[in-house]
């Protein structure tokens, strides 16, 4: 779904370091772990944003910081225009009704010794004013309706359900309360393939239907080529490049782009032979002590003096159409990934 237009999240040069410590009586700040570092974007209304990039990068502790599960080192999340990282714990909660998260695991993220209806429940016990207690089973019965369970399945546990159930389970947890935001955090990464497509289109179904923004948090770039309307890649705490989906996987500009694109399975044997494998060398450089100027240059192929001098900003490059965070900057036509 295309976005409206109005925004209902900015981030501003958001940080989070996480400090490392030594000793243990007297401990003392001998450096920090650089997991987000400077990421801004904006997300509108009805709109998907594809967050990718390896193991590591960041972006499970972008999604905590958007929901003020962590607090920043820096920067800023305005939710609806009100800064989160300024706001009380009364004005969090308040807030936390229009951004709701759907966790990577169905298995462990529900509670073993609740019924459903006690799960799906528990946001109207912490925010009673969204459903008076007497309207509450109603409004959960219409909840696994409206995700494709059986209202009348209310009362069993979720051992007695299969892992894609579970994470409808999830997902009506998160719509309880009407949130305008709905964080996932590689929702479909722990189901089966034909389980995935089931739970992508209802999630697209419940776009369309509630006018919902997603934060969509994957590895598959296949899955978040399909979902997203954009897509932002992350290396080592930042962005590196942000665009429509279809610029951004057509034509990247960024080098690591272009490597994490290359190595997507292609099912067609020709289009396999066509493509260009792009090998990495090494390995990421530590969050404690990434390299100084562009973060990827270690394992970059392009990559000049300048790389080490000076930060590459995000902006659109000379002869690209979105923007990306490279020196040497260039679109680079691959094989579709489907």
């Amino acid at each position: 779904m295309a976005p409206t237009g109005e925004r209902v999240l900015e981030v501003r040069d958001l940080v989070k370091h996480f400090p490392l410590t030594q000793g243990v009586l007297f401990k003392r700040q001998i450096g920090a772990i650089k997991a987000v570092d400077g990421v801004s974007f904006d997300l509108h209304r009805g709109e998907t944003l594809g967050v990718v990039g390896e193991s590591g990068c960041g972006k499970s502790t972008l999604a905590k910081l958007l929901m003020a599960l962590e607090r920043p080192t820096s920067g800023s999340v305005l939710i609806n225009g009100q800064d989160v990282t300024k706001a009380s714990p009364s004005e969090i909660k308040r807030m936390r009704r229009n951004v709701q998260m759907v966790m990577q695991d169905p298995y462990t993220s529900l509670n073993p010794r609740m019924t459903v209806g006690d799960i799906i429940g528990e946001p109207f016990e912490i925010h009673p004013e969204v459903a008076p207690k007497g309207d509450r089973r109603r409004r959960v019965q219409e909840l696994l309706e409206v995700v494709g369970l059986n209202p009348e399945h209310i009362n069993r546990y979720p051992h007695q359900f299969s892992g894609g159930q579970r994470q409808r389970i999830g997902i009506a947890r998160g719509l309880a309360l009407r949130p305008e935001i709905i964080i996932c955090d590689e929702p479909v990464s722990a189901l089966d393939v034909s389980i995935q497509a089931q739970v992508i289109n209802l999630l697209e179904r419940l776009q369309d239907e509630f006018n919902l923004a997603y934060i969509f948090i994957a590895h598959d770039l296949s899955v978040v080529r399909h979902i997203s309307d954009r897509v932002a890649v992350m290396y080592l705490g930042k962005i590196v490049e942000i665009g429509k989906d279809t610029d951004i996987y057509d034509t990247p500009a960024h080098p690591y782009t272009q490597a994490l694109l290359s190595a997507v399975p292609v099912p067609d044997p020709e289009g396999r032979e066509q493509r260009e494998r792009i090998i990495l060398q090494g390995d990421p450089p530590s969050p404690a002590n990434p390299p100084s100027g562009c973060r990827f240059r270690t394992r970059c192929w392009k990559a000049q003096d300048i790389c080490a001098e000076k930060e590459p900003l995000l902006e659109i490059r000379p002869g690209t159409n979105h923007e990306s965070a490279c020196h040497f900057a260039e679109t680079h036509d691959v094989v579709h990934v489907s």
